[in-house]
């Protein structure tokens, strides 16, 4: 279960996407939590609520507004809802379906830092996120065990400046982005001193469901450093991607911070062509490289959103016959014990 760091007071009204009087603080805190009223700002039947119940109690609803303003009013199958509404299917045991589809745990080098590929090591910063996407596979990772302060961080720390073999470490969570600035400063401060790291990459879903978290204060830390920065962010559907989406997206590039786009396949949500082909044209006008689409992590309650590998080939094949290659991205797999992500096509 994701840590709960953020007040439980809701806002009453949706606040718009593009709010600039908003901090993404207040953002976080004014999220829609209950699915009750997710139901009544979307104008949808309240049978919906009755069928989240149990979903929600095992993995809380979390969606903020600026997000749920891109959702299309009166339609329980628009595709960003798709992604956020508990589901009573969610409940139902699914063959082969674990609650750590990936093997972080078997990855674990000391609380909160895994180790799955050569020469990068990747820290859980957080349980935190600003939004709970139903297909999470971390939503049953134990992150009660992670580390809170920098002081927690030291024999993680220690273990990265031993090994001169790592060249680039991987913030991620939950999202490193809901932690604060100040926070992940002092920690780029300090991984910046092991001599034999490269890079840091950011891992985070905060630029598109919260585009006001990239502000001066984070740009400063992340490209203040001599490590060079690499984020990755995470869009399923091109209608993610709205005015704000796109001012944040232009920030990151104009810092000549290197963007990437991870996506993954999702039934209902993005398993047609014509939505593929849409959104990596988005990505690319925005200069952010559509990197992997992720077959899906087989987590415990994510069952309803698998799609068919050859029906991912097919799309994949597809999108090589109109689109240049570089906007095409690689079908992956992540399969525990392997020593690279896998490639489906």
């Amino acid at each position: 279960m994701l840590v709960r760091m953020i007040s439980n007071s809701l806002a009453v009204t949706c606040l718009p996407s593009d709010a600039p009087a908003a901090t993404w603080q207040r953002v976080m805190k004014e999220a829609v939590r209950d699915v009750g009223e997710l139901c009544e700002l979307l104008e949808l039947s309240p049978v919906f609520a009755v069928q989240a119940a149990r979903a929600a109690e095992q993995f809380p609803l979390f969606v903020p507004r600026p997000f749920l303003a891109r959702m299309r009013r009166g339609d329980p199958h628009d595709p960003l809802l798709r992604q956020v509404l508990p589901l009573e299917a969610e409940t139902i045991a699914a063959p082969g379906f674990t609650a750590d589809p990936v093997g972080d745990l078997c990855a674990s080098l000391q609380p909160g830092l895994l180790q799955k590929y050569q020469s990068r090591v990747l820290m859980v910063t957080t349980g935190a996120c600003a939004v709970h996407c139903r297909y999470c596979f971390r939503r049953h990772f134990p992150y009660s065990q992670t580390p809170r302060s920098l002081n927690d961080w030291l024999p993680a720390i220690a273990q990265i400046e031993a090994d001169d073999s790592i060249h680039e470490v991987i913030l991620s969570g939950g999202d490193p982005l809901t932690l604060s600035d100040r926070l992940l400063a002092q920690l780029v401060q300090r991984l910046e001193g092991i001599g034999h790291l490269r890079r840091i990459r950011l891992h985070t879903r905060l630029p598109i469901v919260i585009p006001q978290r990239v502000n001066a204060e984070m740009l400063d830390w992340l490209t203040g450093s001599r490590l060079t920065p690499v984020v990755v962010v995470h869009v399923n559907h091109p209608a993610e991607i709205d005015a704000a989406v796109q001012a944040t997206l232009a920030k990151l590039t104009a810092a000549g911070v290197p963007l990437l786009n991870q996506a993954v396949l999702l039934r209902g949500v993005n398993d047609d062509v014509e939505v593929l082909a849409e959104l990596s044209e988005r990505l690319i006008d925005l200069r952010v490289l559509p990197y992997y689409l992720h077959q899906l992590d087989r987590v415990e309650g994510g069952g309803h959103f698998e799609v068919p590998m050859e029906r991912g080939r097919k799309i994949i094949n597809e999108l090589q016959e109109r689109l240049p290659g570089y906007a095409v991205p690689r079908y992956v797999q992540e399969i525990p014990g392997r020593k690279h992500k896998v490639e489906l096509i």
